[in-house]
């Protein structure tokens, strides 16, 4: 039997994020400063065979051999640590064994419903267009989100030169050979007939900079201006899209038979590794229909879940359905109300709120829901995406969110709105620690608040170590490197000086309270008691009992057992 409560501290980070592997990390798990902290482990997963987006680009769910083995996992179960992992269910990367034998292959893959051919998805419901997609009609797409500017293809092609269009929800990007003058020369060569005549080797080595000159710039093949070149366009053009290479994350159909055969190899494999809790990344983008929602359809969502679920259960896996939406929403009741755990996305946002309102107020009274209506949560301060805030709206007045943004973004956060549409807010990329001032004391007081609520803690690698924000990563990253601000690798000699720090001990003390002490559990009891601006939490199960009194005031507290 476990020494550890049911519901103890996980730790978060990816498997690079202190000392390089995740044996680095076993390796200071191992440490006496963290013996007894961590009961779980969530896993990010770069552990995975991937190639882009940090992990979430899945091209197998094997273990990286770069960043870990079987061995730092069998380490793990001997410190009593159980996994948290991620399964990704709308999507796999373009270099999946699946789409790479499409590739080959073409509609005489087994693989060929794997993915969703948009033309076969969207037949009879709009026009088809010159470039090869069909464009849907206005009724069959109105309620739908796509998550980037136009519509979601990748146009594929395939061994015959058809151009094919699949759903593409996430990341893609194109990438073109550059060409020399013999590759123009072949080109040429070969797209006209031998009876043709040799291009002759400066004309083709123009071409071949007019080309280079243009996709550099970030053209598309069709946007190149040849010039006086142009009847040498088409041959050009075929080379170029015969020899492209593609990244991106490609929506799985869920429809087929071998997806769902994928499902199940999946989960048996994620079992394997030491998983008691698996999240589901995107799940809420996987069923789709002509007319319906793309994003949490209903009521084919749960019909998704609960097939998934079937399969959970025969791995004696937990399902952690990730999904961000507004607490006015209410989805994360639904999810709860059908059984399943659920993020707390809104206590990060909620804790910084309290504390600078000085008042626990709104916290009490999502502790008191959370309890009264039995919803079990994983609950966290920091994570690899940033400080949620698009949940709080319904919970917190809009103007208080807007305030709460600004205090963020005025310390150090990024923001980054849905689109630049106005009130539609994701998320702030910082730290926790930046979020609060880099004060120490409002750290701990937040994490031993975090650790009285109610919900499995997840902590962020980066708060435990009171990492700042880090900028220069976030311009090494260019474009769309914002998250970039809270992902810092630490190394070995980082984290030995970071021990040392009376913040870090000091929480790595309330990490192992909380995950000792026989008062807190799933079925525990909570009790709140307010006064002023102090909150008092008291938790008892089986005879034992522990409280927090915090002072929202003055960032103090006291725990009494």
């Amino acid at each position: 039997m476990s020494k550890f409560v049911d519901n103890g501290p996980m730790l978060n980070a990816y498997p690079d994020s202190c000392g390089g592997t995740l044996g680095d990390i076993v390796t200071m798990l191992e440490k006496d400063e963290l013996k007894d902290t961590f009961s779980s482990f969530y896993i990010l997963p770069s552990i995975y065979n991937t190639d882009l987006d940090r992990g979430f680009s899945v091209i197998d769910y094997g273990i990286n051999e770069e960043l870990g083995s079987k061995e730092d996992l069998d380490r793990l179960r001997a410190l009593g640590i159980d996994l948290k992992l991620d399964f990704i269910l709308n999507h796999a990367s373009v270099l999946s064994p699946q789409f790479q034998d499409l590739l080959k292959n073409g509609e005489n893959s087994k693989y060929a419903d794997f993915f969703i051919n948009w033309n076969k998805f969207w037949e009879g419901c709009g026009e088809m267009t010159e470039e090869g997609y069909i464009q849907p009609d206005e009724k069959y797409i109105k309620d739908m989100f796509f998550r980037k500017p136009g519509l979601p293809i990748l146009m594929v092609r395939m061994p015959d030169g058809k151009e094919i269009p699949y759903w593409n929800t996430f990341y893609q990007e194109v990438q073109y050979r550059r060409p020399d003058a013999q590759d123009i020369i072949n080109a040429v060569w070969e797209f006209e007939g031998e009876c043709s005549e040799r291009l002759q080797y400066m004309t083709a080595e123009r071409i071949a900079k007019i080309v280079c000159t243009a996709l550099d710039e970030g053209k598309k093949p069709e946007e190149i201006d040849f010039g006086k070149y142009t009847k040498y366009r088409l041959a050009v053009l075929n080379f170029l899209a015969n020899g492209r290479k593609y990244l991106g994350q490609m929506d799985l159909n869920i429809k087929s038979d071998l997806v769902w055969e994928h499902y199940e190899n999946t989960l048996k494999a994620l079992s394997g590794y030491g998983a008691a809790i698996v999240r589901l990344d995107a799940f809420a983008y996987a069923p789709k229909e002509p007319g319906k929602k793309n994003f949490l359809n209903e009521p084919d969502t749960w019909d998704v879940l609960e097939k998934v679920r079937a399969l959970a259960d025969k791995n004696s896996l937990r399902l952690l359905p990730e999904i961000h939406d507004s607490y006015g929403a209410g989805i994360y009741e639904k999810v709860a109300g059908k059984g399943y755990m659920t993020y707390d996305f809104f206590l990060p946002g909620l804790l910084i709120y309290a504390m600078e309102q000085h008042s626990g107020e709104f916290l009490a009274r999502w502790a008191k829901e959370l309890m009264d209506k039995n919803i079990r949560v994983v609950n966290m301060l920091g994570c690899h995406d940033g400080i949620p805030v698009l949940d709080l709206k319904g919970l917190i007045p809009d103007e208080e969110i807007e305030q709460l943004i600004s205090t963020i973004v005025g310390r150090g956060g990024l923001v980054k709105n849905l689109h630049g549409q106005k009130n539609m807010y994701y998320q702030v990329n910082s730290t926790y620690y930046s979020a609060l001032g880099a004060d120490d004391k409002k750290m701990l007081f937040a994490r031993a608040v975090q650790m009285f609520m109610p919900g499995k803690p997840q902590v962020w690698y980066l708060d435990l170590f009171a990492g700042e924000n880090d900028y220069a990563a976030v311009e090494r990253a260019g474009a769309g490197g914002h998250k970039e601000i809270n992902r810092t690798n630490l190394s070995n000699e980082d984290i030995a000086e970071m021990l040392k720090k009376p913040v870090v001990q000091k929480q790595l003390d309330l990490l192992r309270l909380r995950n000792t002490n026989p008062a807190f559990g799933f079925d525990a009891n909570l009790s709140l008691e307010q006064d002023g601006s102090a909150l008092t939490f008291t938790w008892e199960n089986n005879g034992s009992k522990i409280s927090l009194k915090a002072d929202f005031a003055t960032y103090d507290y006291e725990i009494i057992e």
